[in-house]
């Protein structure tokens, strides 16, 4: 397997306060990243240096061989990644298909493949992203993320706040995207055992560094050991 991602000696933060010391990881190409920790560990803080939206105080980020550390966010995104943060940030203002074409890149996604994997956006590609509910704007958030056709997609906290009934379609729909479409992601969740499930390899950060990295199948069999690091045993 090659090679898709690789962090060194990676700090970050907001301003002249730093967030990250030192971490490190690598993917490969197709797999899956669980971001696990505690709240305020830096889980969100890496997902955002990633996408480009904190000051990079130093290491380095590689993508597919390309220094991804020295682009700027609309770059990143040309270069592969695919971003969806917390605040979801669709065009509230634009109906659903206008949200997807408005950022369409050439490739295997389109917004009729999106529609196909999240049926409720089909029934509502009409309205605009304010008559949405918040799990029809996470859809869509993730929707948008994979018409930019990435080579890796950043989801963090995609479960958060959501009916239950919305979490087992949008975990189906991951499962789909990464297992079945070999998208490589990376994942912050406050649910381990939900995503462990769907994951590759497992990060735990705490006070913005990495304290565990295993197989996610392997971290998902010691519930002490995640009642340990993460203050939760299931």
């Amino acid at each position: 397997m090659s090679e898709l991602l690789r962090i060194e000696n990676l700090s970050a933060g907001y301003g002249e306060a730093v967030v990250l010391h030192d971490v490190g990881l690598a993917l490969g190409e197709g797999q899956t990243l669980a971001l696990l920790g505690r709240n305020g560990t830096g889980k969100t803080t890496l997902i955002n240096t990633l996408a480009g939206a904190t000051r990079q105080h130093g290491g380095s980020i590689t993508l597919g061989g390309a220094a991804l550390h020295k682009l700027s966010p609309h770059l990143r995104a040309a270069a592969g990644i695919g971003w969806v943060p917390q605040e979801r940030n669709i065009f509230k203002s634009l109906t659903v298909h206008e949200n997807l074409t408005a950022v369409e890149r050439p490739g295997r996604w389109n917004p009729q493949r999106v529609y196909e994997m999240f049926p409720r956006l089909a029934e509502r590609k009409g309205n605009l992203g304010t008559q949405l509910s918040g799990g029809e704007q996470q859809m869509l958030a993730v929707g948008r993320a994979l018409v930019l056709n990435p080579t890796l997609l950043l989801l963090d906290e995609p479960l958060e706040g959501l009916a239950p009934i919305i979490v087992e379609e949008l975990l189906r729909a991951i499962r789909r995207i990464t297992r079945d479409e070999g998208l490589a992601a990376i994942i912050v969740e406050q649910h381990p055992q939900a995503i462990l499930a769907i994951s590759d390899e497992a990060v735990v950060l705490d006070h913005g560094t990495v304290v565990h990295a295993d197989h996610a199948a392997s971290l998902q069999a010691q519930p002490e050991v995640l009642e340990r690091l993460l203050g939760v045993g299931r």
